[in-house]
């Protein structure tokens, strides 16, 4: 089994540490190199995000933003380390799941690293796939990406059913079913309902697991019959 496992509010409360701050520094960002309002910059950052599922990828598209330079801009952060918290049980759990354990982020490599060591859990995993991985034929391609997550797949050597992917982002996740791995709706850190996203503890149909603790995840397909490996 290969657990691909999100970065922020799933093994951290990004909430605190760290999405105010990036999005402050990505608002400044846009008025700096857009020349817009707070207000307009605010406005284009959520737009963005929500046809893209990337804010980085919309500024690429249409304003010819260089992806290195926005994410180093945006993702400095003094004093993170700091605010970075996890929940010791989670990742104990983490320990004991059987199979490859990877991060898998849509987040720049210098930051994930940095929380990570924050969190002392660097050690918990076989790797990390950051944004900086997911470029696909001079593109980046970042969750929730279907082509994306094929190729990763297909790196990796498995099944794509024999991939499960935890976070806490329903689009991810739906994007992840179409592909063909299992999904884990990682709920602890889930403040607010986004529009048309179900209420905490309701299970989209595109989701396996629905969790408040990622101790609920040992065992939980240790009785399900899986593809054979590709």
């Amino acid at each position: 089994m290969i657990w691909l496992f999100d970065l922020d509010d799933t093994l951290h409360d990004a909430a605190r540490a760290s999405m105010p701050g990036i999005h402050e520094a990505m608002g400044a960002y846009m008025q700096r190199e857009l020349q817009l309002t707070r207000e307009q910059a605010d406005a284009l950052r959520r737009l963005y995000w929500r046809r893209y599922g990337a804010t980085l990828l919309g500024l690429i598209r249409h304003h010819g933003v260089k992806a290195a330079h926005f994410l180093h801009d945006t993702h400095r952060l003094p004093g993170l380390e700091a605010r970075v918290d996890g929940h010791r049980h989670d990742f104990a759990a983490i320990r004991r799941l059987p199979g490859t354990k990877l991060v898998l982020t849509n987040a720049p490599r210098a930051y994930t690293q940095r929380v990570l060591g924050a969190l002392r859990i660097e050690h918990l995993f076989d790797g990390i796939v950051t944004i900086e991985d997911m470029a696909m034929f001079g593109q980046l391609r970042p969750k929730p990406d279907t082509r994306m997550l094929r190729a990763l797949c297909a790196r990796l050597r498995v099944h794509p059913r024999r991939c499960v992917l935890v976070e806490d982002t329903l689009g991810h996740q739906k994007a992840a079913r179409r592909v063909g791995l299992r999904t884990v709706w990682m709920q602890r850190y889930v403040r607010r309902r986004l529009p048309a996203q179900p209420a905490r503890g309701r299970r989209p149909a595109y989701v396996d697991r629905c969790v408040l603790q990622l101790r609920r995840l040992v065992g939980c397909f240790g009785r399900e019959r899986v593809a054979a490996q590709a």
